[in-house]
């Protein structure tokens, strides 16, 4: 019992496994993979913070550093860096602007206290709905979303995110305050309409601060940090701040009253309702981000990891951390994750490592960054935008090439509706569609027509072997290739009654039939496996309605399981015990005997 319990744990809480088994030989890997993407996470979570969440840089980073903690300890992926993400932390920052619509004229401090307690609740929102989802094992969730509709949000998402950053990249922000435009497309023709109005100083140090990410590299030290630190300098140097360039300035190293929190309180509850959709959308599609980034480590480096873990994982990191007021939801990205194993981690240690570069940034470094431009941290924001951006055009091209004019279809429809109307809006067509795609797909009963190999007692498809044909007209042999449930049995009569008419090829409904109506149906149920109350209910009325019109019906190759929910639900008793076969050729065999009596 003792060491079944020890064997589960492990699978439970995979840091009891490899802790103690940790080898020496990953450290080097593991530090110098965990300083480097420290290094740029730094700068990262403080843009996404100011410039997306609009909330204090210090949570950005607590959000870096403490759900990366748990993670190591409960996820089963060696790779995966857990952070803040630019599109969760967009949702937050529209979630506390539609809020702080509600209060205009309240104070700056009161305004920054409706911040932290909204950011607050959604982080701890979505750390419960991820948690819940992991611990009923909901892992299979990442197959509702195709690739055309992640790629279309993902890629309208970053269009988003660069005219949002353009407004302070451009120096605009204060003329942004004053007119309020709201939709992205307003937004967009804000930019156009102020081109007048550009502060010149703050364009010119954005955009030269973009040419170096973009450009500058330097092996082993992360160019982020590299262009934060002299434009740091130089800022304090120049008086840039004096010529009107907004800086990071001063950061307290707490904020409230008490470091720790409870996420649940009156202060922060009464934003629960207001929230909840959004803190759905963000454990979505953060999770989606996280599962496709561990998976494909994964799959480079030969182990598993498991979804459902995963989610637990994500979930208890984002639950810790949303007892630190105001911390940002946190989830792995592809990018960093991919670049993790590019540099030589080989364990989660390479995020204890990480969070470790963060916290001491925390408390010694963040003085330093006072006169950091903001202009320069939403270049950053434009630099992960543009690796998001750069993968749109091979998708595409790829859709056209094979021609998959739904798929194409599907991604444009996401982008748009994302870019136009909004985010969430955009969110809630991708999963609606897909959702809608995939019942449209499991609603179809797969079933094919058999017909005799000439000479032979076995039997094959129609459309699958040109030598298979069937014996006489009227006498219908269906195999159905699938376990029965309410799912694919709603449609199960109008489907049959197509082939029955149409056979196995393409037809229109406008079509007259091509074949006479079945007077003998045989059912050939060697695949399916299981059958649920409400199949067995359906498959019952349909059985019935085909006693109706004189039709007789044999069943064959019945799996026990099946045989006995059909005993249960009365099919057995509606059609007789000697219409079940064990092989269609038994059955065929035994409507020969009957015709020649006849």
């Amino acid at each position: 019992m003792l060491a079944k319990i020890r064997q589960r744990s492990k699978y439970y809480v995979p840091g009891i496994s490899w802790i103690p088994n940790y080898s020496i030989s990953y450290l080097l890997g593991d530090v110098l993979s965990g300083l480097t993407v420290g290094c740029i996470l730094i700068p990262q979570s403080i843009s996404y913070a100011t410039s997306l969440a609009h909330l204090n840089p210090l949570t950005g980073l607590y959000s870096a550093a403490i759900p990366a903690l748990v993670y190591s300890v409960l996820g089963s992926s060696r790779h995966l860096n857990v952070a803040p993400e630019a599109a969760v932390s967009l949702l937050v920052g529209q979630a506390v602007n539609a809020i702080l619509t509600d209060y205009p004229d309240i104070s700056h401090d009161l305004r920054t206290a409706i911040a932290i307690a909204v950011s607050t609740i959604i982080t701890f929102q979505v750390g419960l709905i991820s948690f819940v989802l992991g611990f009923f094992r909901m892992g299979f969730i990442d197959v509702v979303l195709s690739r055309a509709l992640l790629r279309g949000f993902i890629t309208a998402v970053g269009v988003v995110i660069t005219i949002e950053q353009l407004i302070p990249m451009l120096g605009l922000v204060e003329l942004e305050h004053q007119l309020n435009p709201e939709s992205t497309w307003d937004k967009f023709l804000f930019i156009l309409e102020s081109v007048p109005h550009i502060h010149e100083s703050t364009a010119l140090i954005a955009f030269t601060a973009l040419g170096a990410l973009y450009f500058f590299w330097v092996r082993y030290i992360p160019e982020v940090l590299l262009v934060v630190i002299m434009s740091t300098l130089m800022s304090e140097e120049l008086d840039w701040a004096g010529d009107g360039v907004a800086v990071l300035g001063s950061i307290p190293i707490t904020h409230g009253k008490h470091f720790f929190a409870f996420p649940f309180i009156k202060r922060n509850m009464r934003f629960v309702k207001s929230t909840t959709s959004t803190a759905i959308l963000i454990a979505v599609i953060g999770f989606l981000d996280s599962i496709v980034a561990a998976k494909q480590t994964a799959a480079r480096f030969g182990y598993s990891v498991s979804p459902n873990r995963e989610l637990v994982a994500l979930g208890a990191g984002n639950l810790v951390a949303s007892f630190i007021p105001g911390t940002l939801p946190a989830y792995g990205s592809i990018t960093r994750t991919r670049l993790n194993a590019d540099i030589g981690a080989r364990s989660q240690m390479t995020s204890i490592v990480c969070s470790g570069v963060i916290v001491f940034a925390i408390y010694w470094l963040l003085p330093a960054l006072y006169f950091l431009p903001k202009c320069v941290l939403a270049s950053i924001i434009c630099l992960v935008v543009y690796s998001i951006l750069a993968e749109a055009p091979h998708d595409v091209v790829f859709y056209w090439r094979m021609r998959a004019w739904i798929d194409f279809g599907l991604m444009l429809l996401t982008f748009f509706s994302t870019v136009i109307w909004s985010v969430e809006v955009g969110i809630l067509v991708s999963v609606t569609v897909s959702l809608l795609l995939v019942v449209h797909k499991s609603g179809k009963t797969r079933m094919t027509i058999l017909g005799r190999i000439p000479g032979t007692d076995r039997w094959k498809p129609l459309n699958e072997d040109p030598d298979a044909a069937e014996d006489w007209p009227g006498v219908l042999i269906v195999r159905l290739k699938e376990s029965l449930d309410f799912a694919n049995t709603g449609r199960l009569k109008d489907r049959l009654r197509r082939l029955e008419l149409y056979g196995p090829g393409k037809s229109h409904p406008s079509e007259s039939p091509t074949r006479e109506q079945a007077t003998i149906l045989v059912f050939h149920l060697a695949d399916v496996e299981k059958v649920d109350a409400s199949a067995v209910q359906i498959f019952q009325e349909l059985l019935t309605e085909y006693q109706s019109r004189d039709v007789d019906l044999y069943m064959t190759h019945v799996h026990a399981a099946v045989r006995e929910a059909f005993e249960r639900g009365g099919i057995v008793r509606l059609l007789g015990e000697d219409r079940f076969f064990t092989t269609v050729s038994s059955a065929v065999a035994h409507i020969e005997m009957i015709e020649l009596e006849r």
